[in-house]
């Protein structure tokens, strides 16, 4: 990079924490955000997935750390982000990407399925980003970043608990972008439409529904985690600095069609 695009897109000297880092949407979004200049640090269950990722970033040229965690466990989401500072210093971009889709109908859904849905999918967003937003703040200077979904304001079928937790990311968007934009830390998040990655797996698995999620967008295709590069930098970067509270549908025209 040189010039204007360095200022704008360059995330040398940045510390990035992403989440959900061991597959799918997540691994890319950490391996795009190390090719840009990051420093990643990578949050997931599977520890022996997160270092086949490291291996690649480093292979790459970029820094990244391993940081295993269950982010169902409370105890786990807040050790993570105690320990997220000791391996580059403190995190300047969060990208809270983990997530589950359990997929039972709403009349089928029971404690077990909801408690675990919101533990993944909304509190551990919530959790680490009010933990990690101190430093940003003090710096005037961070970057939140959170997947949303089409069912963030859209219903599908059999997936009530998982569209609840995305609405509720949505709110949790706009809440920490009012909180905390005017001291420099803005918050987004990204709602993709049918990305071919593991969580999505019932959904790639079925032609038929493959083909209808393919059908509904304007581009004629579903997603791959590639498609969302562009938004991971711009979001990510000194680029998106008057951006804050907002959706961002990459989704192939899906939610304009």
């Amino acid at each position: 990079m040189s010039g204007i695009l360095e200022q704008l897109f360059s995330l040398r000297g940045k510390v990035a924490l992403v989440t959900g880092a061991s597959s799918g949407i997540g691994r890319d979004m950490a391996q795009t955000l190390a090719a840009a200049g990051a420093s990643v640090v990578l949050v997931a269950r599977n520890e022996a997935a997160l270092h086949a990722v490291a291996a690649d970033i480093e292979g790459a040229g970029g820094r990244v750390a391993v940081l295993p965690a269950d982010l169902s466990q409370r105890a786990q989401v807040f050790d993570c982000a105690r320990r997220a500072g000791g391996f580059f210093g403190d995190v300047d971009i969060l990208v809270n990407s983990a997530g589950i889709n359990l997929r039972p109908p709403v009349a089928e859904i029971d404690e077990q399925v909801w408690d675990q849905t919101m533990a993944i999918n909304l509190d551990a967003p919530f959790f680490l980003s009010q933990q990690l937003a101190p430093p940003m703040r003090r710096k005037r200077w961070g970057r939140i970043i959170h997947i949303a979904s089409q069912q963030s304001v859209r219903a599908f079928g059999s997936s009530g608990a998982y569209g609840v937790s995305k609405g509720g990311i949505a709110s949790m968007t706009r809440a920490f972008a009012e909180a905390w934009s005017a001291e420099g830390v803005t918050c987004n998040a990204i709602a993709p439409a049918y990305v071919n990655t593991p969580l999505a797996a019932p959904v790639f698995n079925d032609p038929q529904r493959s083909a209808w999620g393919a059908s509904r967008t304007m581009i004629g295709r579903n997603s791959e985690p590639s498609d969302l590069r562009g938004v991971t930098i711009f979001l990510a970067s000194p680029a998106s600095d008057y951006m804050t509270g907002q959706i961002v549908f990459v989704d192939g025209g899906f939610s304009a069609k």
